[in-house]
């Protein structure tokens, strides 16, 4: 249909279905049926295109009734009142078409690779002392809710509890598909604006509390040598520095080269501590990298903007109005109260709709 190769955006929808079909044939043929990690390499690319290619059929469907509307426009043969409700359904056809362009933009938009895989969020305790920490164990428990209504599995990797019930720092790995891609715009500064339970004169006090967020990353992904690490086991302890376990069950590993080093005494078993820690590892030697390979990036953009850094407020919590603002796209809600239950869907949404936005105007 000509009207499709007119369009930049039909022309790559086109080509995801054309794909989708290859991959079709390719997956009948009995040579491929006996390579299991073939079939599987296919499926994958085959379900990431569906989508596109079930949008491109529908695209021509609608071009091809645009067509005949327009087609009936142009024929002097036909009555002017059959024109009159070809007009108004030739308005309706090209509303759907401008939805449909709105649509496979949002297609079209590169996939962060990482956004399928689990998710290492890390929460720290900034400045307001008991009073970060206490909110700080109030996003953990927040960002615990919130995964467990999508149905993903939480796992507490290490944690450093106050006597009041604070959180100095606290790590929790995120298992589930897509887990990355609903968190990682977490990162950065949150602000909490409240009046503590130990204010006598009712003053309203602003603390701080940093999150960041990593995807966990495969050991192929990220080869460390044994050698490079530096191994320490210690007895686990609690709040007050209270024994918790008499056996030297706590691990410390320290990565040598990068300096990274990640600590867990969950577990009873050295073992088990030992693998969680590792798994913290791989994660954080990969995000290091990563940003190192990006600071070149991040400084030029840097210089763009001037100093507004989005990593030095990113959200701000108002208990007094039950308020959360999200400061980079200037969201307010005033339900404090659900978003800190794990309702953060709204929020979530709106942060992957602006970053959707910015990624299509600088493609």
């Amino acid at each position: 249909m000509p009207a499709v190769k007119e369009s930049p955006i039909l022309a790559k929808l086109e080509a995801a279905a054309q794909r989708v079909e290859e991959i079709d044939r390719t997956l009948s043929n009995a040579a491929v049926l006996s390579q299991p990690s073939q079939i599987q390499k296919l499926n994958k690319e085959r379900a990431e295109l569906a989508a596109q290619a079930d949008l491109y059929r529908e695209y021509c469907a609608l071009l091809k009734h645009i067509v005949e509307a327009e087609e009936m426009l142009g024929d002097s043969r036909v009555e002017s009142g059959v024109k009159d409700l070809a007009r108004e359904e030739l308005k309706e056809l090209e509303a759907k078409r401008a939805g449909l362009d709105a649509r496979a933009r949002e297609l079209l938009i590169p996939k962060d690779p990482r956004d399928d895989k689990n998710t290492f969020v890390e929460v720290r305790a900034g400045t307001g002392g008991d009073e970060a920490a206490l909110f700080a164990a109030e996003l953990v428990r927040m960002y615990s809710r919130y995964a467990e209504r999508r149905r993903w599995r939480v796992e507490a990797m290490d944690s450093n509890v106050t006597e009041i019930g604070g959180v100095k720092e606290a790590v929790l790995l995120i298992e589930g598909k897509g887990a990355y891609s609903r968190f990682k715009h977490e990162s950065g500064v949150h602000r909490v604006q409240r009046v503590p339970a130990t204010e006598a004169s009712g003053r309203i006090h602003t603390s701080t509390v940093t999150v960041a967020v990593m995807p966990e990353v495969e050991e192929v992904d990220v080869q460390i040598n044994p050698n490079d690490l530096k191994i320490d086991t210690f007895c686990s302890s609690g709040a007050g520095g209270q024994s918790v376990n008499t056996t030297y069950s706590a691990v410390r590993i320290t990565h040598v080269p990068t300096g990274v080093v990640v600590t867990c005494q969950d577990e009873r078993s050295q073992l088990k501590n030992r693998n969680k820690a590792m798994r913290n590892l791989r994660a954080r030697i990969m995000e290091a990298e990563r940003e190192k390979q990006e600071s070149e990036i991040a400084q030029q953009r840097k210089s763009q903007v001037g100093s507004g850094d989005r990593s030095e407020k990113v959200r701000t919590y108002n208990f007094p109005q039950n308020r959360v603002t999200d400061h980079r796209i200037g969201l307010t809600l005033h339900r404090l109260d659900q978003v800190l239950e794990g309702d953060l869907d709204e929020v979530i949404e709106a942060l992957i709709a602006a970053d959707q936005v910015v990624e299509a105007e600088e493609k």
